[in-house]
């Protein structure tokens, strides 16, 4: 039937007949170049007809149709048999009757909300219903009121999916079984792409009023920046895009909710540290020009650096301030609560979008009724399940190919966290090996002259921000094999359901993740500075003193304001550079697609054409998206002592991130296919272990990297005077040494020293440690208080940590999984369904004897055509 194009709606989501709606597309190029073109024209064809056979309607698109003249589109239509079938087959829930319980949700104070709430036809645009697994031999029990918009496009796209993923390309003559499913056919160019279709363009409605327009309605409530203040559509999102997806925007808009809190105490203790500078005893002692000015400080590297005086780090002491305060133990213990909170109250949430969603049950179907084509093809044998008494399929596998496979995919890994490891120990090197040479070469810069810039740029800085892009880089790349790497590790493994291949991918990947961008963070937190020695026995990297690379010491102002520098560095622009991929790549690729293909205004850029030029969301699109934000996670949880204002940064980047990830995914990528999920999956796992670990390693940083305790024990054992005071404090912290007998290695080269310095006037050079001065008899030994200090950090961790875990286990013991409206409705749905099936039943035996009753009543006792026949005649 010849149809004109230019009547046909750009917005068309149905066939040229205009009543059978367009599930899934399918695209290829007719190359008459391709060496190859013969053997996929046999598959497509091949494929094809077992798609009809399988009961899907096809209509083709020929390439003269299309703008570039050269693609083939093949549109597929699930009619109400192939969707009934596969719907009981997948156990999909459908409603039977509306809910009846009353819903006693209102919260005190509710109205505060209003100005982020959306209208409700917009948050809830369907009723919410009773629902049970579909059964085609009681489609009378069911609310159908049209079968053609029963089922929505999520989930006809989902059952559609699920048979080209199954249906095999090859004649049944041949015995190969792994020539089957869409993924291989797309893998070998038999076919480009395959999508199912947005609903309508996302910046206009449709003209046809049978389509939905969600596509619009979402772009226009929830893919705009200047509705980050609102609440997400989660409904409507779950409609369109399936529940797997409805999940991580869920999850994402409660982390973000939650982080509010973490940001607002956050900025309060930053507040109160700026406040409270003036009462910062030795930030003063530092800064004066009678004790910080008279203080000469050994050099910090060997031979290319000089001696300095301790006020030279005045304003880096009042930077240290801002993070190395007692505020600092009170938002690390609150982080530890905070933290219990979000994964506990996340539960509830979850537990609650479970049971609205359809999603209690859906465990045992997500094992029995989702696996994977490409485990299926490697199955050649079946087993009786002892649970279900049903054969099913298994992977006939040897123990020496199984633990064969398991050491190639481990040993992998852990190569590669090595690899990561070698690396890290690479920057450590230049690092010690380049402060020597900024330290020189900055000595007679112009912009030490410059009263603002001179004091920010030191050779300390310098360093550690190039040594934090080349880590940045190294990162970057390291990620890019990795992943491919890891995808190919977990694919020898054949994992059996989707479920279990990302949770075995997400676990290599964090690992890897976990080791690739925190170790810097770790270095600078719980190494560097550590093992120095002291002037006349400094340490050196690999215990090697020829390799002339002198262990770091830390900043002057103490080793936590470089974490909280190099925190701010990889955490900002991980998140940064983030965006920029997620946004920015796709628009651009797009940009340029769409203008080429507007090239040629006289030709119908239809529905399906526009969509095959967005760009594909992978099934491990959502997994990229929770690894990113686990990571920010793990930045805003484990070094959170160091930095409060990570929980704010984060809250800004995630308020963004919605908003992000809602527009790329509406106006940049295709439809992806629908998909169940019950949870986060095995990220949950692996956020109760960044909490735990959180306590271990916040305590240990308040207690080795800030000076809190070595202050406390000073105020409350060493202070001068009966009265505690801080005065003395910065004296008392630092060692003396007598300058000649600094070995000739270590000592400063001919004009290095500044001009104040004069060697028959100046003896003795000091060093953050605590040593006996020279002429004591324990000379350059550790004196007692440098014993009382490691008890007192030991105590205090144990402490911390005890009651932190003591406040987490008792937090989560108080607040249940699940809400008790929650667990009432789904006892209430169960038994609904039990009643109302008895009831349906008992309905239909009744219809049923009447109508046998009726039809056999007859006068004459003589058998007729309605007498019931005796099977064994």
């Amino acid at each position: 039937m010849e149809v004109d194009k230019q009547q046909q709606s750009k917005d068309s989501v149905f066939f040229r007949d205009g009543v059978r709606r367009i599930d899934f597309v399918l695209s290829y190029y007719m190359d008459e170049k391709d060496k190859d073109a013969d053997k996929k024209q046999e598959r497509r064809k091949v494929y094809e007809a077992k798609l009809q056979e399988c009961g899907l309607e096809l209509e083709t698109e020929d390439k003269s149709e299309s703008e570039d003249g050269r693609t083939c589109y093949v549109k597929i239509h699930a009619p109400w048999e192939v969707l009934a079938t596969y719907a009981e087959i997948l156990k999909i829930k459908v409603p039977f009757k509306v809910n009846d319980i009353p819903d006693h949700r209102d919260m005190p104070l509710s109205w505060l909300c209003t100005p982020f709430r959306l209208p409700t036809h917009v948050m809830h645009p369907e009723p919410d219903f009773f629902t049970s697994p579909f059964d085609k031999s009681k489609v009378d029990f069911f609310l159908i009121d049209n079968k053609d918009t029963f089922f929505p496009p999520s989930t006809r796209n989902r059952i559609v999916y699920y048979i080209l993923s199954r249906c095999a390309y090859q004649n049944t003559a041949s015995q190969q079984n792994d020539k089957k499913g869409i993924k291989r056919l797309l893998n070998n160019g038999t076919y480009t792409a395959a999508f199912p279709l947005h609903d309508c363009r996302y910046w206009t409605q449709s003209r046809d009023p049978n389509c939905e327009n969600e596509r619009y309605s979402l772009y226009r409530y929830w893919a705009q920046f200047f509705r980050f203040y609102k609440e997400q559509p989660l409904d409507r999102i779950r409609n369109y895009y399936g529940e797997k997806i409805g999940i991580y925007f869920a999850w994402l808009g409660f982390y973000t909710e939650m982080l509010f809190y973490a940001a607002l105490v956050g900025l309060f203790c930053f507040i109160y540290a700026v406040t409270t500078y003036d009462q910062s005893v030795w930030s003063k002692e530092i800064c004066s020009e009678n004790i910080g000015g008279q203080i000469v400080m050994c050099p910090l590297c060997d031979k290319k650096c000089g001696y300095w005086k301790l006020n030279s780090t005045c304003n880096s002491t009042w930077q240290s301030h801002l993070f190395d305060n007692v505020g600092t133990v009170f938002f690390a213990v609150f982080m530890a609560i905070w933290v219990t909170l979000f994964l506990e109250l996340w539960k509830r949430r979850q537990a609650r979008l479970e049971y609205e969603w359809d999603l209690v049950d859906f465990e045992e179907e997500q094992q029995q009724l989702q696996l994977r084509p490409e485990y299926e093809i490697k199955c050649q044998k079946r087993r009786l399940n002892r649970i279900t008494q049903e054969m099913e399929l298994v992977l006939d596998r040897s123990t020496a190919d199984w633990v064969g496979k398991l050491c190639i995919c481990w040993s992998t890994v852990v190569l590669w966290i090595a690899l990561i490891i070698a690396s890290i120990i690479g920057v450590i090197a230049y690092r010690l090996a380049v402060y020597a040479a900024f330290a020189s070469a900055m000595r007679d810069s112009p912009t030490n002259k410059i009263q603002l810039v001179g004091s920010v740029i030191t050779p300390q800085l310098a360093t550690s921000v190039t040594a934090s892009c080349i880590n940045f880089v190294i990162i970057m790349i390291l990620n890019f094999f990795y992943e491919r790497v890891a995808i190919w590790i977990t694919d020898l493994e054949i994992p059996k359901t989707h479920l279990e291949y990302e949770n075995r991918l997400t676990v290599k990947m964090f690992l890897f993740q976990f080791v690739n961008y925190y170790s810097s963070c770790f270095y600078v937190a719980f190494f560097k500075g550590k093992f120095v020695g002291y002037p006349g026995d400094y340490a050196y990297m690999f215990n090697n003193k020829w390799s002339g690379l002198r262990n770091e010491e830390c900043d002057p102002g103490g080793c936590l304001i470089e974490l909280t520098t190099q925190l701010v560095i990889v955490m900002t622009g991980k998140q940064a550079w983030g965006n920029i991929q997620e946004a920015l790549v796709p628009w651009m690729k797009n940009w340029w697609v769409s203008r080429s293909a507007r090239n040629h205004p006289e030709s119908l850029y239809s529905r399906w054409e526009q969509d095959h030029d967005l760009q594909n969301f992978s099934q491990l699109g959502l997994f990229y998206e929770y690894l990113e934000m686990v990571i920010q996670f793990g930045f805003i949880t484990l070094f959170v002592a160091s930095f409060p204002l990570a929980p704010l940064l984060a809250l800004l980047n995630n308020i963004l991130e919605v908003r992000v990830d809602a527009w790329k995914l509406t106006t940049q990528f295709r439809r992806p296919i629908a998909a169940k999920a019950h949870s986060i999956g095995a990220w949950e796992e692996i956020l109760h272990m960044i909490a735990v670990f959180s306590v271990v390693t916040n305590a240990f940083i308040v207690a080795f990297t800030s000076d809190m305790i070595p202050r406390l024990v000073y105020l409350y054992a060493y202070h001068p005077g009966n009265e505690p005071t801080m005065q003395g404090y910065i004296n008392n912290s630092l060692s003396i040494f007598n300058i000649s007998q600094i070995p000739m290695d270590n000592q400063p080269e001919a004009g290095e020293n500044p001009g104040w310095f004069n060697s028959s006037d100046i003896t003795t050079c000091r060093y953050r440690d605590y040593r006996y001065p020279p002429g004591h008899e324990k000379e350059y030994s550790h004196t007692m208080q440098f014993w009382h200090i490691i008890a007192a950090k030991l105590a205090f961790i144990i402490i911390m940590e005890h009651v932190a875990f003591l406040v987490k286990f008792f937090v989560a013991w108080l607040i249940p999984d699940v809400p008790s409206d929650v667990k009432a409705r789904v006892r209430r749905e169960r038994y609904l369904i039990q009643e109302y099936l008895q009831k349906y039943e008992l309905e239909k035996l009744k219809v049923q004897l009447s109508v046998n009753n009726g039809a056999c009543t007859c006068d004459a006792p003589h058998p007729t055509a309605c007498t019931p026949v005796d099977p064994r005649l």
